[in-house]
């Protein structure tokens, strides 16, 4: 991970003051919407406020995404032209279902000339999505190399598959588990999607506790009060980190450089908890840069 995305906040395109005060917002990332922020006869200004708003720039450190219309609106082409020429860090393409939809997307940024370093990243809200998330994963190898990673749409797979939302969301953890598997097998990211009632704080907290515990990144936001408890759920403790560095540290030993296991504070600890404290202290520092 080179770029912490513990909190993504969406900011609809056709509001410009909510445009403005993204700038100063503490989210990793913020999301330019499009798509279901905007009113239809607004998503022609959307776009224009967008362009001007990437184009002034003002975000320091954060990543600034894209949210289009789905592939089959009548808006999708307009929005992938102009998200093009306004080369934001990525584009966030709603209700991808297919491979064929991957094709697409990977298409038309071609013929819009996107720079590369423009990535994909698929919202899964679909069942066809998750039933085929690891070819869609797959994807990644071949497809559309851009595919940065999934965005799990909870609340339109509710509306299609009539799977109620519940708190703890215990009836979709096998979905969210088949796809954050599905991500992992082929070294992609994955990121939960928002949780809507933004006066619950404790059900939200709860949400992103157990988003993290699962393994998700970060989660998508849609209140700007939501942003701070989200950063600090997804942040490792310090005590955590301290302990990550003390492991690294253990086996880089020159005694310990041929061994698979050693003991540590009366712990056996193997070179596969290294690997994890390594990811955890490159969280940790890429969090810490961003607030430099």
């Amino acid at each position: 991970m080179t770029h912490p995305r513990r909190s993504l906040l969406f900011m609809p395109g056709s509001n410009s003051r909510a445009l403005e005060k993204a700038r100063i917002l503490a989210a990793d990332a913020i999301i330019l919407d499009i798509e279901d922020s905007v009113a239809p006869d607004a998503k022609g200004l959307a776009r224009d406020q967008i362009a001007a708003t990437i184009a002034a720039g003002g975000f320091g450190k954060r990543e600034v995404w894209i949210r289009t219309n789905a592939l089959d609106t009548p808006f999708w082409a307009d929005d992938v032209k102009m998200a093009a020429k306004a080369k934001p860090d990525a584009i966030l393409v709603p209700k991808v279902s297919s491979v064929d939809d991957l094709r697409t997307i990977a298409q038309a940024l071609r013929e819009s000339n996107a720079a590369p370093s423009i990535r994909v990243w698929a919202m899964i809200e679909t069942a066809r999505a998750v039933l085929h998330a690891e070819e869609l994963a797959a994807a990644s190898r071949d497809v559309e190399p851009r595919l940065a990673g999934f965005v799990f749409g909870p609340n339109d797979i509710s509306r299609e598959t009539r799977i109620r939302m519940q708190p703890g969301r215990a009836i979709m953890l096998p979905m969210i588990t088949h796809c954050i598997l599905a991500t992992r097998a082929y070294g992609l990211e994955i990121l939960d999607g928002p949780y809507s009632d933004f006066s619950n704080v404790d059900g939200f907290n709860q949400e992103c506790t157990q988003a993290r515990d699962l393994g998700f990144d970060g989660k998508t936001l849609i209140h700007p009060g939501q942003i701070e408890a989200c950063n600090v759920i997804f942040t490792p403790p310090v005590e955590e980190v301290a302990r990550a560095r003390k492991i690294i540290a253990a086996f880089e030993l020159p005694e310990n450089a041929a061994r698979g296991a050693i003991s540590l504070d009366g712990q056996m600890v193997e070179r596969l908890h290294a690997d994890m404290a390594r990811r955890t202290v490159a969280i940790a520092d890429s969090i810490a840069a961003m607030s430099k």
